[in-house]
C-alpha cells in the first residue's frame, strides 16, 4: 500500500512539471515560434565570398548567386534561405533558419558549417625545389573543371637587387590533369624570378618570387704584375653567379737550378682585395699563378699567368726533373728513395709527408703536391695518397713498398708495370696561407729494369758493345773474302 501511495505521489509532481516545461522560451537560435518574418539575415561566412545581390537581409528562398574573388572557387553557385521545422510546442512546429546549397548537380542540400572559399590550384608543401639553373614544383588541382584552362610561367623579375644583368624567359606553358610538375625553362645562377599560375586573361591562381641557387664565379680578367710595387694586380669579380666571399691565389715556383724541388703557396683573399704582393722570388726561377674567384658554391676556373724572374718577356715554364732512386724491385713491389729533409735546420724536424703518385704527368704532380691525399685505400687505386709519415733530421734511405704500417698510414707495395713519382712534401699552415713545399722522386717499376738513376748509361754501353759486335762481323767477312781470292789470282798468274 505504501509503494502505490509513493507511485502516485511521483505522477502528480510529473503532471505538474510538464506544462511548466512547455512554456520555457525557446533556443535564441530558432528564429520565431511559429515562423513569422518572411527575411534572412546575411550568413557571417568566408570574407572571400561574394553574394549577388549583395545586402543585408535576403526573402525566404531568395536564390542568391556565390562566388569568390580571383583564385578561389565557391563551393556552391547559389544559395538560399529556408525554414525547418525544429520540433513542435503545444501542438505547433517551431522552425529553425537554415541556408541550402545548390552543388554541380543542381541539387539543393543542408549547409551544417561556414562556407569558404576553395583554392582552385594548390602547390604541393614541400615540393618546391630550387637549383641554380632551375625551379620546380608540384601543383594539384582541386577542381578539375576549373583547371582546364590554367596556364604557368616563369619570368625575370623586374624588382631584383642584384647587381648583374640577365635574359628574359620566354614561353609558358598549359597544365593539363588534376595534377602534375611545372619546370621553369634554364635559368641563370643567382637571378630572381617570379613563378606564376593563372587562369586567362588576368586570374592569379598562384605566385611566388625564388633566387636561384649560387654556382662557382667565371675566372678573374686582366690579371697583371704591378712592375713598379711587384704586386699581382687584377679586376675585381661581379657577383652575378653568387655573392663573391674572397680568392684563392696559388703560386707555383720551380728552381732552375733543381728540377725536382716544387714550391706551392695557397692565400685566401678578402672579397675587396684587388692586388696582392708576390713572395720573394729567386733569381733564374719559373713562376706560374693561378687566381680563382670564391662563392658559397665553391672556387671558380683560374685565371693563369706565368713569368721568368730573368727579366724575359716570353714565360719558359720549366719542366719538373725529379731525382732518381735506387734498388727499384718489380717482383717485390719496392724502391728505395734517398730522402733528404726539405727545410733546413731548425726546422727540417718538422714533419714530412711521403706522397706517392702512379704518374709521371707533371699537372698531376703538382695537384698531388698541394692537395689534401689520403691514406692508402685498394678501391682508390691509382690515385695519389700517403705512404708515410717522418720526422726527417737528416739524410736517410727509406724502402719504399715495404708494406709497412704506421702514424695511420699504409706504405703499400707498389704494382709492376706502372711509373710513379713520390713526393716528399712539407707543409706550413696560417689564416690566411698554404705553404706547400714538394721534391719529387721518379721511377718506373719495370720488369729487368736495371736499379738505379744509372740505368741510361747501361742501355749506351749495351747499344756500344752491340754495335763494336756488328763492326767485328763485317770486318771478319771481308778479310775471309780476301783470303779466298788470293789462291786463284796466283794461279791465273802461273
Amino acid at each position: 500500500m505504501a509503494l502505490q501511495l509513493l507511485a502516485l505521489r511521483f505522477l502528480l509532481v510529473l503532471l505538474y512539471l510538464l506544462p511548466a516545461q512547455g512554456q520555457e522560451e525557446p533556443d535564441p537560435k530558432v528564429q520565431g515560434v511559429p515562423w513569422k518574418t518572411e527575411m534572412c539575415q546575411r550568413p557571417r561566412w568566408d570574407s572571400r565570398l561574394r553574394l549577388a545581390p549583395d545586402q543585408e537581409n535576403y526573402k525566404k528562398n531568395e536564390e542568391v548567386m556565390l562566388s569568390c574573388i580571383d583564385g578561389f572557387q565557391a563551393p556552391f553557385t547559389h544559395v538560399k534561405c529556408s525554414n525547418q521545422v525544429q520540433y513542435i510546442s503545444y501542438g505547433k512546429p517551431v522552425f529553425q533558419e537554415v541556408w541550402l546549397g545548390k552543388d554541380s548537380s543542381s541539387k539543393w542540400i543542408r549547409i551544417r558549417s561556414s562556407v569558404e572559399c576553395i583554392d582552385v590550384l594548390q602547390v604541393v608543401p614541400g615540393t618546391l625545389e630550387v637549383s641554380s639553373t632551375s625551379i620546380k614544383l608540384n601543383w594539384t588541382c582541386r577542381l578539375p573543371d576549373a583547371c582546364q584552362q590554367v596556364r604557368a610561367r616563369c619570368r625575370l623579375e623586374k624588382n631584383s637587387s642584384l647587381p648583374c644583368e640577365a635574359e628574359e624567359v620566354k614561353g609558358e606553358e598549359m597544365l593539363h590533369g588534376q595534377e602534375g610538375t611545372f619546370t621553369c625553362p634554364p635559368l641563370q645562377p643567382f637571378t630572381d624570378y617570379s613563378i606564376t599560375m593563372y587562369l586567362p586573361p588576368s586570374t592569379i591562381l598562384f605566385t611566388w618570387v625564388a633566387r636561384t641557387e649560387e654556382t662557382v664565379p667565371d675566372k678573374p680578367e686582366k690579371l697583371w704584375l704591378d712592375p713598379s710595387t711587384g704586386s699581382l694586380r687584377w679586376k675585381a669579380l661581379p657577383s652575378c653567379k653568387g655573392e663573391i666571399i674572397g680568392y684563392q691565389l696559388n703560386v707555383t715556383a720551380r728552381s732552375a737550378q733543381d728540377g725536382s724541388f716544387l714550391e706551392m703557396e695557397r692565400l685566401r683573399l678578402s672579397s675587396s682585395a684587388t692586388e696582392h704582393p708576390l713572395p720573394e722570388r729567386s733569381p733564374g726561377s719559373s713562376y706560374a699563378v693561378a687566381m680563382r674567384g670564391l662563392t658559397a658554391a665553391g672556387a671558380g676556373a683560374a685565371s693563369l699567368w706565368e713569368f721568368q724572374t730573368d727579366g724575359s718577356d716570353t714565360p719558359r715554364p720549366l719542366d719538373i726533373s725529379c731525382r732518381g732512386v735506387r734498388d727499384i724491385s718489380p717482383s717485390r713491389g719496392t724502391a728505395v728513395l734517398p730522402l733528404r729533409p726539405v727545410a733546413r735546420p731548425p726546422a727540417a724536424a718538422r714533419e714530412h709527408q711521403l706522397i706517392v703518385v702512379a704518374t709521371h704527368n707533371g699537372t698531376a704532380v703538382e695537384g698531388a703536391c698541394s692537395g689534401d691525399p689520403q691514406p692508402f685505400n685498394a678501391s682508390r687505386q691509382p690515385g695519389p695518397y700517403v705512404a708515410a709519415a717522418l720526422n726527417l733530421t737528416g739524410p736517410v734511405d727509406f724502402v719504399l713498398g715495404d708494406g709497412a704500417h704506421g702514424q695511420g698510414y699504409r706504405n703499400a707495395a707498389l704494382r709492376p708495370g706502372r711509373d710513379y713519382t713520390a713526393l716528399l712534401r712539407l707543409v706550413r699552415r696560417s689564416q690566411q696561407a698554404d705553404k706547400f713545399t714538394c721534391v719529387c722522386y721518379s721511377f718506373s717499376l719495370v720488369a729487368g729494369q736495371p736499379p738505379g738513376p744509372w740505368h741510361g748509361t747501361v742501355i749506351w754501353v749495351v747499344v756500344l758493345l752491340a754495335l763494336l759486335l756488328v763492326s767485328a762481323g763485317i770486318l771478319w767477312f771481308v778479310l775471309c773474302r780476301k783470303r779466298k781470292s788470293l789462291p786463284s789470282k796466283a794461279k791465273e798468274d802461273n
